[in-house]
């Protein structure tokens, strides 16, 4: 096959891309218009699908000014691939200021590049091999937030999305930024042009395939850790059990409440699978479903922070320090305990217990003033007794 056939195959490619991508991008913002992890994930898409129209063999090269635009905004979206990791697999991520900065200036270091406008071939290099370590710096983070993150995920979908779509696309992104580094830039049209192409092509095609079946499960755009006492589901088919039989339900809830089980230092979703005798799979259905909890640590954080606030509100363990009240609970450290108590209270442990402390001694000054008020009024009462008494 001739360059010419090489180049139509790859145009068609890039052509089917761009379209899964815009695909992509219209459901995350029609579905989930308030999703970090859906504008994300839409950025993310329109982002990819730039790349692919400005790296074609047939884009118009020098790069007129909205090419800049469009490679700038493909350049940048490494760091829009890390966030969006961060969001879909961590639901307690909150997007800073400084992720923002991150992005503009990758944008104006690829665009500087770009554009041939520091006229200094030696500083055009410099910048190439600083974007190539910032790609694959955090193409490695995504990486290891997937991983990190991944054994205690509740969310079957979700789970299946890390290894299938966040592993490949991060392999991608390294191996392009391996070869970049390696390598000098080239317009030149070659073969392995088309193996990216093909290779992108099969990422986004499972990205939709990901992104249609999760139309019923939210797998791509997760929402926070809510609480739930939700009732047992039952099958469509009456021959078949209950998904999430309510005794199973009851015997979790009296480990978690009466056994407290959340204090045992080290405790993993496989022990609590141990302790009820159900697979691991089971379990992880049990607290999802059942409870509502789409993270381990944040069922488990639910408990211990239950038992930290009673404690802390206690009068008699007003001499208790907090880091002994944080490992009686379960944590491990100080550190982990007040990031845990804060998502949950808005407030310090120790700005926790003050307020407590001067609520319990407003309510113990009122029952004094009420102690009193009822004291006065029955001496009165005592009072007016005595004088009728002399009367007759």
């Amino acid at each position: 096959m001739g360059t010419s056939g090489l180049i139509s195959i790859d145009l068609g490619l890039r052509g089917a891309v761009v379209a899964l991508c815009l695909l992509i991008a219209s459901i995350a913002l029609r579905d989930r218009r308030d999703s970090t992890a859906a504008l994300l994930g839409a950025a993310l898409a329109i982002g990819a699908a730039a790349s692919m129209i400005c790296t074609s063999p047939t884009f118009p090269r020098p790069y007129a000014w909205w090419g800049l635009l469009l490679l700038a905004l493909s350049s940048a979206n490494c760091v829009v691939f890390w966030l969006w990791a961060r969001s879909a697999f961590d639901d307690d991520f909150v997007p800073r200021p400084w992720h923002g900065a991150l992005w503009v200036a990758v944008a104006v270091a690829q665009w500087l590049d770009a554009s041939g406008i520091t006229q200094s071939a030696a500083l055009e290099r410099a910048i190439e091999r600083a974007l190539s370590l910032a790609f694959l710096g955090l193409a490695l983070l995504a990486v290891a937030q997937t991983l990190l993150t991944w054994r205690g995920d509740l969310v079957q979908g979700r789970r299946r999305l890390r290894l299938v779509v966040l592993i490949g696309a991060s392999a991608q992104i390294v191996l392009n930024s391996y070869l970049s580094f390696l390598q000098p830039s080239t317009h030149t049209f070659s073969m392995s042009s088309v193996a990216n192409a093909f290779a992108l092509f099969v990422l986004v095609g499972l990205s939709a395939w990901s992104v249609l079946e999760a139309q019923k499960g939210s797998i791509l755009l997760p929402a926070g850790n809510v609480p739930l006492v939700a009732p047992a589901k039952t099958s469509d088919d009456p021959s078949k059990p209950a998904v999430i039989e309510p005794a199973l339900l009851r015997r979790l809830e009296r480990l978690m409440t009466v056994e407290r089980i959340y204090r045992r230092e080290g405790l993993t979703i496989g022990l609590l699978s141990a302790e009820l005798r159900v697979p691991e799979y089971r379990m992880r259905q049990l607290i999802n479903e059942g409870l509502g909890y789409r993270n381990f640590n944040a069922f488990l954080n639910h408990y211990r922070i239950s038992e930290a606030k009673e404690a802390l509100a206690d009068p008699e363990q007003v001499e208790v320090p907090v880091l002994t009240i944080a490992m009686d609970t379960g944590f491990q450290s100080i550190g982990p305990f007040n990031r845990a108590f804060r998502a949950e209270t808005d407030m310090t442990p120790t700005e926790f217990r003050r307020l407590a402390m001067a609520g319990n001694a407003a309510l113990g000054t009122a029952d004094q003033k009420s102690a009193s008020r009822v004291e006065e009024s029955a001496s009165r009462i005592a009072e007016i007794g005595e004088k009728e008494s002399k009367t007759f």
